[in-house]
């Protein structure tokens, strides 16, 4: 038969190993939100680990259901292009123009380099 640790013990033998657990008092919900569906979770127990400087996020029980994505979300975050300061930066030097006018570029090009840089060059 398996003993069960003592929680005390248990915490002192995470805290040796560099880890840290502590709960998150009084949640009310949790919400994954991806691009087809949100998740969301009512009255859940969330708990945080950390290890190694990361921290880790434990979602326990709960009522799930599932919703399609809230028009809030869809209009409070339009998509943005991906591109980085860098990209920004090789599109300035490319062209000659500057940071402004290459990021301008970029967001009209959709984050496409090679389209950026065609655009500044006509």
């Amino acid at each position: 038969m398996h003993k069960r640790m003592n929680p005390r013990e248990q915490k002192r033998m995470m805290q040796r190993m560099g880890m840290n657990m502590d709960s998150v008092p009084d949640v009310q919900q949790v919400i994954i939100r991806t691009t087809g569906k949100d998740i969301v979770i009512d009255e859940p127990e969330v708990a945080i680990l950390q290890v190694q400087g990361q921290k880790m996020y434990q979602v326990i029980g709960g009522q799930v259901s599932e919703q399609a994505p809230s028009a809030r979300t869809a209009a409070a975050a339009p998509a943005k292009p991906a591109f980085s300061s860098e990209d920004v930066q090789l599109v300035a030097d490319q062209t000659g123009k500057s940071l402004e006018r290459a990021k301008e570029a970029l967001i009209e090009a959709d984050g496409d380099l090679a389209k950026a840089i065609l655009l500044l060059q006509s």
